[in-house]
């Protein structure tokens, strides 16, 4: 199974953090999630992946292509959805739309107005007059709609009352039940990845911890389980427990 997202050996420095070394690979039909603590560095690997910053080494191939060769024809078939994007905080969504369409042949106006109606968005209102769950809504409205083969969202759930992160986890379900199509997204709500991811990517201090399917990556920490667990740990019990560890040993 050829993947959509190939990367290799990415590596990132910057004062005090180091992305090192980080390699994923995301199959067709797909969710993977990528977890860590604030400042482990996912973040800054969605970024490296996209360009936005320039790795100093590494590879990335996406869609069968090499990301960096091919960037603008790569970029017309993924999805991408980072918070703190602010676009003109003083235009209406209708206009800001009409501008981010033109970039993308594959653009689809009926979907894209499903979504305004599943998200309740309204085209007239300013940017900067959403809340920052509508701002995630409206954002995931423009990725969704352009017949992406590869989503690639930082904090999508961020911000999300429970019945629209429900919502929007039904959605990338949706999408990569064709077989086609793949998510690689980053969080810290663990259990929205109990619930919807097939694969997990841990990074610890920039560097690639685990990344297997769930099922093995839950059974690779089976050596964290303590007396009293009758069951697999949870994703928040890993990531707990691990982070305590490796306290305790920086303290030692």
């Amino acid at each position: 199974m050829t993947e959509l997202l190939q990367v290799e050996h990415l590596n990132k420095r910057y004062p005090g953090f180091t992305l090192r070394d980080v390699s994923i690979r995301v199959k067709p039909g797909r969710i993977m999630g990528l977890i860590g603590k604030n400042g482990a560095g996912k973040s800054t690997t969605l970024k490296s992946i996209l360009n936005m910053v320039r790795p100093e080494s590494g590879t990335v191939t996406m869609l069968g292509k090499d990301f960096f060769q091919h960037e603008k024809q790569c970029k017309q078939k993924i999805g991408v959805v980072f918070g703190g994007i602010d676009f003109y905080p003083l235009k209406k969504l209708a206009a800001i739309t009409a501008v981010t369409r033109r970039f993308y042949p594959d653009w689809d106006q009926k979907r894209y107005q499903e979504y305004l109606r599943q998200f309740s968005l309204d085209e007239s209102k300013q940017f900067r007059a959403l809340s920052n769950g509508m701002k995630v809504k409206y954002l995931l409205a423009l990725a969704l709609s352009h017949n992406a083969q590869l989503y690639l969202l930082d904090e999508p759930t961020s911000g999300l009352d429970p019945v629209s992160r429900d919502e929007i986890l039904h959605i990338f379900t949706r999408i990569v039940k064709d077989g086609k199509r793949s998510i690689l997204f980053s969080t810290h709500i663990t259990s929205d990845l109990d619930r919807c991811a097939d694969d997990i990517t841990y990074i610890q201090n920039g560097q690639v911890l685990e990344s297997a399917d769930k099922e093995t990556f839950l059974q690779s920490f089976d050596h964290l389980k303590m007396p009293t667990d009758t069951g697999p740990l949870t994703l928040e019990e890993i990531m707990l427990r691990t982070e305590g560890r490796n306290l305790d040993e920086t303290a030692l």
